[in-house]
């Protein structure tokens, strides 16, 4: 469970195993169930989390009722509403549960004494904050630019091992378009790769 996490780790930094031990016994296990909300808008977000096993999504629900996929987390991902766990204000998104998962959980105060005392951490944490927003800045751009067979052409490149796990209409949701625009766009694919 948390040998997934430690491979992450230790990939770029240099950790002790006391430092590892640390971090583990910081964390809190969950075994959560598909369509659990580890996060619902209007709570205050408790936790960062770390996807072990399983498949999370944060989203966004418009007052029209519409849901707008912000971020999928398959194993290996990490996620949380970091303006409300920082702050510790109420949240305007929510983290479900896609798949049966385990998931590990950080309090912000547990979390932060980790990244205090751990330089590795301290430096891990650094560089996937600089990830997210590189990868941030990526969506917002292709969102602008790009075309929509362009948009679903990044996700499976990016995303590949999220094809068969994700239903086609999150996958709109996530790149903005409509379920029959992107429905079209596969279709097209499946002709030329014929």
């Amino acid at each position: 469970m948390f040998d997934r996490l430690e491979a992450l780790l230790t990939a770029q930094h240099p950790f002790t195993a006391d430092e590892l031990q640390a971090i583990r016994s910081g964390a809190q296990v969950r075994k959560v169930r598909r369509k659990q909300l580890l996060l619902q808008e209007g709570e205050v977000c408790l936790y960062k989390m770390f996807v072990a096993e399983g498949l999370l999504k944060t989203y966004y629900i418009k007052d029209d009722g519409s849901e707008h996929i912000l971020r999928f987390s398959p194993e290996g991902g990490w996620t949380t509403d970091a303006r409300s766990l920082h702050n510790q204000t109420v949240s305007k998104l929510n983290i479900e549960v896609m798949e049966d998962s385990v998931v590990l959980l950080w309090t912000h105060e547990v979390l932060s004494s980790l990244v205090n005392t751990i330089p590795a951490l301290q430096a891990y944490t650094n560089d996937l904050i600089s990830q997210n927003l590189y990868s941030s800045y990526e969506r917002i751009l292709s969102n602008i630019s790009a075309t929509s067979e362009e948009k679903y052409q990044e996700f499976v490149n990016n995303y590949p091992d999220l094809i068969n796990r994700v239903p086609l209409h999150m996958i709109a949701s996530f790149l903005g378009v409509s379920r029959e625009t992107l429905s079209r766009i596969r279709h097209a694919q499946l002709k030329q790769s014929h």
